[in-house]
């Protein structure tokens, strides 16, 4: 079954836009393996917009761009598949993409067995240019229904940046993972807003069908596509920690082929990573503390399948800040017997046991982030 936990891999757009070719895909496929990040979990390599040419062939089929992929889509997915990852593209709801090529606007049915006959495991379905006078979950419970017969598994990400309150309908049409905001841009602001506007979305978040914040902008340092003056690695790990608590899909968007080691680190930190893969899929609740002296300071919670809990503060705003969690907040008063035994997910240490509270000091843009075990003391 598809989409058992939020969907974890690479997208061209952050860094390349339009800029892709088969070249680039093959390094990227040979680079992921010798990186490791198939090991972590990162499966599907999505090609984004820009990859066919501008108009369909005389049958009404999209077409590869002859230029970027002279082999064709089907030899791609190959050399993609033979790597053991698996293979993503792109379409749109509209009649054209968002960049101005064909869109699948009354074509979703052939383009689903267009797709499916290349070896498409993964298909990125974007918003633009839709006809006005049709509902926004018609047209994605269109292409819903032409994947699911299409005799290909191909798992169906549905992009509508949160638009038309896509909450209340995005499970109805088969979609195993929905944007729930506008694009991502590599800077601080983009990344904190983005956050702070689904903290309120816990409960639209579930198994087979996740809350997408959009791809990664860890490791790219202001460079390509989306690249506005880039962010410093404390900055990253707060947003990987940020998508892991939430229960993103994990998509990264830098340059694989360039990726230095600190960006490593920080993509393939298991100990995150399993809270964002286990296998409940719940998202974190935001602790309100009703205390203006602590709002720059988040405090989020993600109950994990075997009893424990996530915790994660995380400093959004531009001043050092204090993080503060009462344990009775989220179901534990002191009474109990019982404390938290906690371990620090980017030291990879455990830091003892704490009872009723635990508090910590935060530099602007940081965060720490627990797995905490309940304990009898």
């Amino acid at each position: 079954m598809l989409a058992h936990t939020p969907p974890m891999g690479w997208n061209s757009w952050n860094t390349f836009g339009e800029n892709i070719s088969e070249e680039l895909i093959k390094e990227t496929a040979d680079d992921w393996i010798e990186l490791g990040l198939l090991d972590a979990g990162y499966q599907y390599l999505v090609i984004d917009d820009c990859w066919a040419e501008k108009t369909r062939d005389k049958d009404g089929l999209l077409v590869p761009d002859h230029s970027k992929f002279p082999n064709g889509m089907k030899a791609v997915s190959d050399y993609v598949h033979s790597k053991g990852l698996k293979f993503g593209m792109y379409s749109c709801v509209g009649t054209m993409t968002c960049a101005g090529y064909p869109g699948s606007f009354e074509h979703e049915f052939v383009d689903a067995e267009t797709f499916a006959s290349w070896g498409v495991d993964y298909l990125k379905y974007d918003y633009c240019y839709k006809p006005h006078h049709i509902p926004g979950h018609i047209l994605y419970k269109r292409m819903g229904m032409a994947l699911k017969n299409c005799q290909k598994d191909i798992l169906f990400s549905a992009c509508n940046w949160g638009a038309d309150d896509v909450y209340a309908w995005i499970r109805s049409t088969g979609a195993h993972m929905y944007r729930s905001t506008g694009d991502i841009e590599d800077k601080w602001e983009s990344i904190r807003d983005i956050a702070l506007s689904q903290m309120d979305k816990d409960c639209y978040n579930a198994s087979h069908c996740y809350n997408d914040m959009d791809m990664l902008v860890v490791g790219m340092y202001g460079k390509g596509n989306v690249g506005r003056g880039g962010c410093n690695d404390e900055e990253y790990r707060t947003h990987f920690s940020l998508w892991c608590m939430m229960n993103s899909p994990l998509m990264i968007g830098c340059d694989i082929r360039k990726m230095g080691q600190e960006t490593l680190n920080i993509l393939t930190n298991k100990e995150l990573i399993a809270l964002n893969q286990d296998p409940e899929g719940r998202q974190a609740y935001l602790i309100d503390r009703g205390n203006a002296a602590y709002n720059n300071v988040k405090v989020l919670v993600k109950p994990i399948s075997d009893g424990s809990f996530g915790i994660g503060f995380f400093n959004m705003g531009d001043t050092d800040g204090r993080g503060s969690l009462q344990f009775w907040d989220i179901g534990l008063p002191s009474l109990t017997g019982y404390g938290f035994k906690m371990r620090d997910l980017w030291e990879h240490e455990n830091i003892g046991v704490y009872k009723e509270n635990y508090t910590c000091n935060l530099k602007p843009h940081h965060c720490k982030v627990f797995r905490a075990e309940l304990v009898k003391n």
